[in-house]
């Protein structure tokens, strides 16, 4: 029982870690689209 205390903790670390991984991927991307559009607005 010992052994599969570890495991259940190391999936929800696994889990936690791609969810912040994903959140910087989307906050990058938002960052991104923003400055891009910011960019080709006032080039006009």
């Amino acid at each position: 029982m010992s052994k599969r205390k570890p495991t259940a903790v190391n999936r929800r670390v696994k889990e936690e870690v791609n969810k912040k991984a994903i959140i910087w991927t989307g906050a990058i991307l938002l960052v991104v689209i923003i400055g891009m559009t910011l960019l080709l607005i006032l080039d006009k």
